[in-house]
């Protein structure tokens, strides 16, 4: 697996990670058994890096990790947390001492002393312009209660605002070929500042996987159920806020640019691995064949040209009047 050097924390990570919102909530019912069957099939496919966030199952994904890791002393993995959506997002809550509470917590749910890296968790908009707050995360590198700091964002101006942020080592976004936007100037910028780009929601919640229909009915309590308009949290991280119906048809077309040998979800994260600047993907899997599959996506051949072109038609035709200008 291709290892990348994620922005100013200076650690290598493999160029497919493992998102692990699934193993927390929010998609179903994943038992602990099955979720250590997927952190183990990744791992030994050569995934070196976690992502995960205090809010996935209320730490029940952190602890998984932790108990995980803690049982497999040889595996050099990079986990990198989130905080800030535990509380009300309100930027009053942004403050030095929640900051350590949190933190704390994280640090007790993963069994470490210090956190690889914490990510700000998509918070309100003014939290990206507070030197309060950027000054509270240099002091907890400081106390050694993490070794580096992120933000999770919804936008694009707010990732431009953090990566103008001297401590800021990664930035999360949202990137597949349902969501281009970062492509013009958040991922030039993070580039030449030397700052990470952590790619979430690559297969725009599964849609790119090309396996859902119009017709296709999702569990009560998962997300793709209950939040397809926003009801619950930010639209954009259900199905990339592309419409379902538009979404399948647009999934149908985008899997006949899959490569000989290759799934439109390989393809779509063999994409997204290309894009200049992008550190790492972080797929979920709720099955080790999952974690293995999108692992596999690193040994693909480079998507030629026309391929690219492809991408970019279909984003131009189908996708881009709904998100663009929204995210």
């Amino acid at each position: 697996m291709e290892q990348r050097v994620l922005g100013r924390t200076g650690r290598n990570v493999s160029v497919i990670g493992l998102g692990t919102w699934q193993l927390g909530a929010d998609w179903g019912d994943v038992s602990v058994e099955d979720a250590k069957a997927v952190l183990d099939a990744a791992v030994e496919a050569g995934v070196t890096f976690f992502d995960t966030a205090d809010v996935y199952g209320d730490g029940r994904s952190e602890q998984v990790i932790g108990e995980y890791l803690r049982g497999r002393p040889d595996a050099d993995v990079f986990v990198a947390t989130k905080m800030g959506r535990r509380a009300s997002l309100d930027p009053a809550n942004y403050t030095l001492d929640n900051f350590r509470a949190w933190t704390d917590r994280s640090r007790a749910n993963l069994g470490v002393d210090t956190l690889d890296l914490v990510q700000l968790h998509c918070p309100p908009t003014p939290v990206y312009s507070s030197d309060e707050v950027f000054d509270a995360l240099d002091t907890l590198v400081a106390e050694k209660r993490i070794a580096a700091y992120g933000v999770s964002v919804e936008t694009c101006d707010e990732a431009l605002t953090a990566i103008a942020r001297p401590g800021t080592a990664s930035v999360q976004i949202i990137l597949n070929p349902f969501r281009l936007k970062p492509l013009e100037r958040v991922l030039p910028a993070a580039a030449e500042a030397g700052v990470g780009i952590i790619a979430r929601v690559p297969l725009a919640s599964g849609l790119l996987s090309g396996r859902y229909t119009k017709d296709t009915v999702f569990a009560a309590n998962d997300h793709r159920t209950f939040n397809r308009h926003g009801e619950a949290f930010d639209q954009g991280e259900t199905f990339s806020g592309v419409d379902f119906a538009t979404g399948v048809e647009a999934a149908a077309e985008f899997a006949e640019l899959a490569p000989e040998g290759a799934t439109p979800a390989q393809t779509a994260l063999r994409w997204i691995v290309q894009q200049p600047g992008v550190t790492s993907v972080i797929p979920g899997a709720r099955s080790p064949e999952q974690a293995r599959a999108n692992a596999a996506a690193a040994a693909l051949a480079p998507l030629p040209g026309a391929t690219l072109e492809a991408v970019r038609d279909l984003y131009d035709r189908r996708i881009r009047a709904q998100v663009h200008d929204r995210w």
